[in-house]
């Protein structure tokens, strides 16, 4: 049996943080994250590294 890796939207994790889908993209190409659009699916390990980043730089 396999089971499939949660995962997150770009939009969806910007809905979460409050904030616009253009920060988590510029975010995750400063990460070397593989982002483009706003349906861009993000693993759970991406989401938490974005979120570290947001956090550190206050944004």
């Amino acid at each position: 049996m396999v089971f499939h890796k949660a995962r997150l939207r770009v939009k969806e994790l910007a809905e979460a943080l409050s904030v616009d889908y253009d920060e988590i993209i510029a975010t995750c190409a400063l990460l070397e994250i593989p982002a483009s659009s706003p349906l861009t699916s993000l693993s759970v390990e991406q989401c938490k590294r974005v979120i570290e980043y947001l956090h550190k730089n206050n944004l």
